[in-house]
């Protein structure tokens, strides 16, 4: 049962520049309650306190061990699984509260805002920093995410995590998103895939 649910931002270098924003020095953290989760299967609730959805597909890393982390070597062997995700964002709300430097949790934490697909066992036949997958949108190409483009690598990210907080099992960690963020509207299928990992679907609810 998932506990936290940990989430980076701006973990790659055009979706920085696409949002217009700086490069950031170290990663850049923040978190959702689990009633954000969203099975597959269930419909994406779209909030009414915003008017610009956006999707972003992400990797998502399942933590299966207790502790702290010591170092980004010892990082891997706290994953218990994998699954792909979605940090749905209400970027007008977000514009708004960065510009006054507020926190994010009205554009990103809202119930429903984190869709998840099913786990799969990690293995040593994954190398975390070559996977790719895919986000479509009623069928069209969205966006393309590959760990190897990411600024900080997955091992980077348990690591920093896992030396501030103990980790937990079932700990999420949603590992930012590739350039090709955009509005969905009502009635859209957002489908997210990955060899070896899989492929999950929702429709965007009203």
């Amino acid at each position: 049962m998932s506990t936290r649910i940990f989430c980076i931002g701006q973990n790659y270098v055009a979706h920085v520049q696409e949002l217009g924003n700086e490069l950031n020095s170290e990663p850049l953290i923040f978190m959702k309650p689990t009633a954000c989760l969203l099975p597959v299967g269930e419909p994406i609730p779209f909030p009414h306190h915003g008017r610009e959805l956006h999707q972003e597909a992400e990797l998502v890393i399942q933590i299966g061990r207790e502790g702290h982390v010591a170092s980004a070597e010892e990082a891997p062997s706290f994953i218990s699984g994998l699954s792909l995700g979605l940090d749905m964002t209400l970027r007008d709300v977000q514009t708004k509260l960065r510009q006054k430097g507020h926190p994010w949790e009205l554009s990103k934490s809202f119930e429903g805002s984190a869709p998840i697909g099913e786990f799969v066992p990690f293995t040593a036949a994954f190398d975390l920093t070559d996977l790719h997958y895919t986000c479509h949108i009623n069928g069209e190409l969205r966006q393309q995410g590959h760990t190897a483009l990411m600024i900080f690598p997955i091992a980077t990210l348990i690591a920093t995590l896992g030396q501030v907080w103990r980790l937990r099992p079932g700990d999420l960690i949603y590992t930012g998103t590739p350039a090709g963020v955009g509005p969905v509207h009502t009635g859209d299928v957002i489908t997210v895939a990955s060899e070896g990992i899989g492929g999950f679907s929702w429709v965007v609810g009203e």
